[in-house]
């Protein structure tokens, strides 16, 4: 389907979808945000969070929809380090951007950007999360991060049918999108789901692998495991079956090709499909939409998501460009 087509579609699911799904708890920002239309070329800067492959499909959509929309971009990646992500975010300041597209990666560090962005002049709009009080933002597209983690303990609840099981966690990267994703987890398990591990994987294979490596040592009767993307979740499985683990059930988190492939060999018994692509394609649509002026789009809209298993993988949605490897 061509992007703009895509784009289009996904402008009209965020115009029907429920605004203000997702709330950061202590990130308040009061003053409200007026920032007046502009007018000719718009240039935006986006700073991204990391590297993962979620980060690398967000931005190629970011990108890709800027330059269709007669927009410039500047991009910048901040290594899921917060004080990376402030110096991007005063660089961008520096190249005179119209806006900021952020997607985070420290909810607590996220006021001190939004104050350095405001003070001057250059309104954020927000990608996968968003403050409690919205005045102070241009706008966001979000992913319900809560119930993406309930979809997969909603899974985990079907699956179990009332026997106790045990579960273990290998989180993300603490401060963002990870603390979202395991609180909505952890909080829609049933009661004889108990959760004997909790561990960060910080988004990286590698770390997830030792992760992984060390908790089944542990509990080698593991049951389930929720992984906080697929990415990791393929170091997890790997780590898994070299040292007894095979029996655990895996549910994770993107929807990728080569997620949607290990559903349906058996790797993973589940995932929540959140589409970067239509993140990114929101994000820039919507704030261009907002900075020149329009009113007919929503301040925050919602990136749709859903559990996809063995029997619906041929039906999720596209995750990413094809173009990005």
């Amino acid at each position: 389907m061509p992007r703009s087509a895509r784009s289009r579609r996904a402008l009209v699911a965020s115009v029907l979808g429920s605004c203000g799904s997702l709330v950061l708890s202590g990130c308040g920002f009061l003053a409200e945000d007026t920032t007046p239309a502009v007018e000719g070329t718009i240039t935006l800067g986006f700073v991204n969070g990391g590297s993962t492959r979620f980060h690398a499909c967000l931005e190629a959509a970011v990108e890709d929809t800027a330059l269709n929309n007669g927009a410039r971009i500047h991009t910048a990646e901040s290594r899921q380090d917060a004080a990376t992500e402030l110096a991007n975010i005063e660089d961008m300041i520096s190249r005179h951007v119209d806006a900021l597209i952020v997607q985070t990666v420290d909810v607590d560090a996220l006021q001190d950007d939004i104050a350095k962005a405001r003070a001057a002049g250059v309104p954020v709009f927000l990608t996968s999360v968003v403050p409690d009080d919205t005045a102070g933002v241009l706008g966001a597209v979000v992913v319900d991060l809560k119930q993406v983690g309930a979809l997969d303990a909603g899974w985990i609840e079907k699956d179990a049918a009332g026997a106790k099981v045990d579960v273990g966690i290998v989180a993300g990267a603490p401060g963002a999108a990870s603390d979202l994703l395991v609180s909505g987890f952890k909080g829609a398990l049933p009661a004889n789901a108990t959760v004997v591990a909790n561990q960060p994987g910080m988004f990286s294979p590698a770390k997830a692998r030792k992760v992984a490596t060390d908790m089944i040592e542990a509990h080698p009767d593991l049951d389930y495991a929720f992984v906080a993307n697929e990415e990791m979740a393929f170091a997890v499985r790997e780590a898994f079956d070299a040292v007894g683990g095979k029996a655990v059930r895996i549910v994770t988190v993107n929807g990728t090709d080569e997620g949607l492939a290990a559903l349906k060999d058996g790797r993973f018994a589940a995932t929540v499909a959140n589409s970067a692509a239509d993140t990114g394609e929101l994000a820039v649509t919507n704030a261009l939409a907002l900075l020149r002026g329009e009113d007919d789009v929503k301040k925050v809209a919602t990136t749709p998501t859903r559990l996809v298993t063995r029997g619906t993988a041929d039906t999720a949605p596209l995750y990413c460009d094809p173009d990005v490897g």
